[in-house]
């Protein structure tokens, strides 16, 4: 019996992390349903590119819709995409509150809601979502109290939909970064960014991918939330 190819959606797909992490899913002969506001269509006939706002409904029901259609079922779901505005809370005005909600809570709320009742169709799947460590391990300096809301509550959810849904087949998981190397920071504050990390510098987009694909690969784990941040959350 010919197994199915698999299918992974990945959101926020069009740089950074989920750039690379549709790289490396391709590189293991899945099928990438790649969604962000500025994706450009794909030269490669597996990888089905839907741009869209991830926090607006219209556009989750569009990527599951399209790339049911075109692949026939969805395997993973990668809730990548999120935005990190860094002011004093005092200073953050209605608009930041309502982007980072609407990205980092509305868009991990709409799509995986529709991606877990299509892998109840086949009793099998796995939802792995990016979130943060900062939600455990606050830093002075370092304005978080959004990012914390949002990312912490991303994490709670995962292990209450772990439990929800194990004895369904599907599971759900987490990857907590610490601070990476994406256009999401600037080179000039790499230094002081990796001094956060004990272990001294900071982490590569390939290495939140590995840890994807890793909890991808382990039927047995689930409701996991591993932290890849160079020991930030255990202390410093």
């Amino acid at each position: 019996m010919i197994k199915p190819q698999k299918v992974v959606v990945v959101t926020g797909a069009s740089q950074g992390i989920g750039a690379t992490v549709v790289r490396e899913f391709r590189k293991l002969g899945y099928c990438v349903v790649a969604t962000s506001r500025s994706i450009k269509p794909s030269g490669d006939a597996n990888i089905l590119s839907i741009a869209g706002d991830i926090g607006d409904p219209a556009t989750a029901r569009r990527v599951m819709s399209e790339g049911v259609a075109r692949f026939g079922r969805i395997d993973t779901l990668v809730n990548n995409a999120g935005i990190y505005i860094g002011k004093p809370f005092t200073e953050h005005t209605d608009e930041d509150y309502a982007a980072v909600m609407n990205v980092n809570m509305a868009g991990f709320y709409h799509i995986t809601r529709l991606a877990i009742a299509e892998m109840e169709k086949h009793s099998s799947g796995h939802v792995v979502t990016v979130t943060t460590s900062i939600d455990q391990v606050a830093i002075s300096g370092i304005h978080s109290a959004l990012a914390a809301m949002t990312k912490g509550g991303l994490n709670a959810a995962t292990k209450s939909l772990a439990i929800e849904y194990a004895k369904k087949g599907i599971r759900v998981n987490a990857v907590a970064p610490g601070n990476i190397k994406t256009p999401m920071h600037a080179p000039e504050h790499h230094e002081a960014l990796a001094a956060f990390q004990p272990i001294g510098r900071m982490g590569e987009t390939i290495d939140i991918a590995q840890a994807i694909l890793f909890l991808d690969s382990a039927p047995f784990v689930t409701g996991e939330i591993l932290h890849v941040d160079g020991g930030q959350s255990a202390g410093r």
